[in-house]
């Protein structure tokens, strides 16, 4: 068996400052999609509601989507 290697220091602080910035920048995109997703599941149960109702009633539209 190989016996373990040393590895710099500038490179340990490389990678968990890598590893760091990796989780800050999914953090912050995680915050910034969330309430776009919200508001999507909002709107596709509003048209899902809206086709049952239409549906019943025999008519049938096009539901509105709101452009991002």
């Amino acid at each position: 068996m190989v016996p373990p290697v040393q590895v710099s220091q500038l490179n340990k602080l490389g990678r968990y400052s890598a590893l760091f910035l990796g989780m800050a920048y999914r953090a912050k995109r995680y915050n910034y999609l969330k309430p776009r997703a919200e508001e999507e599941r909002r709107l596709a149960a509003e048209e899902k509601k809206q086709m049952s109702r239409s549906a019943s009633s025999g008519s049938w539209r096009k539901p509105k989507r709101i452009p991002y």
